[in-house]
């Protein structure tokens, strides 16, 4: 296993499956950005941070839970219905906003000791969300499973989030300040802007599943020479 082989593998999907990603997760993302943005308009600058992370508990789970669906069927070689893949994860989305919940905690917990204690616990739950969509495990069942899974790749998984994570960042950071430095930014462009992010941060969630279906293969049996 190496980076580059995963990036290229998931953005293969990603870029060969874009239009069905956008269909399957755009109306959530776009949900999402009005309702944050409706938040900041009414409340301004003094609206608390609990607020911005509740809107995320409640569209994310249920976007990310479809899309893991998603690359899951693709990967047997199924191509399921945009309707069939959302009635499977919409009884998933209360576990998935918990685990969601916790695993921000546990993220900001981290960060608040120093950053790099937040990266490591980021790191060793990457599989919480594919081990309870797919597995069925309970929140906290998938993210104890995760830190067991995800023992002896962690500079695998890290170097894959953040050869994504990071350029996307920067290049949000970069607009923001074009274009909305020292003002409320407007609707549609704010919209536009989060729809941009968000699309792209669905590489992240494809590249972690190429990870996650790597890390938990069976290993190949080695024929006998007898």
């Amino acid at each position: 296993m190496n980076v580059l082989a995963i990036l290229r593998d998931a953005w293969f999907f990603y870029s060969r499956h874009f239009l069905t990603i956008v269909r399957l997760c755009l109306p959530l993302i776009l949900l999402e950005s009005i309702a944050r943005l409706a938040l900041e308009h009414s409340l301004g600058k003094d609206a608390p941070p609990a607020l911005d992370l509740l809107v995320g508990l409640i569209f994310y789970p249920l976007y990310v839970g479809a899309l893991i669906l998603y690359l899951d069927a693709r990967s047997r070689g199924h191509d399921p219905a945009l309707r069939a893949v959302y009635a499977r994860a919409l009884p998933l989305w209360p576990a998935l906003a918990v685990l969601s919940g916790l695993g921000s905690l546990l993220i900001l917990l981290g960060a608040s000791l120093f950053v790099l204690p937040g990266i490591w616990v980021m790191v060793r739950i990457a599989f919480a969300e594919y081990l309870l969509v797919l597995r069925g495990l309970s929140p906290l069942a998938a993210l104890k499973e995760s830190f067991v899974l995800t023992r002896g790749h962690f500079l695998l998984i890290l170097a894959c989030v953040m050869t994504v994570l990071l350029p996307i960042w920067m290049l949000e950071v970069w607009i923001a300040a074009q274009l909305f430095a020292e003002q409320t930014p407007p609707l549609l462009p704010a919209m536009l802007l989060d729809a941009v992010v968000g699309l792209l941060q669905l590489l992240p969630t494809i590249m972690l599943f190429r990870c996650f279906m790597l890390c938990t293969a069976p290993p190949t049996r080695q024929p006998d020479n007898d």
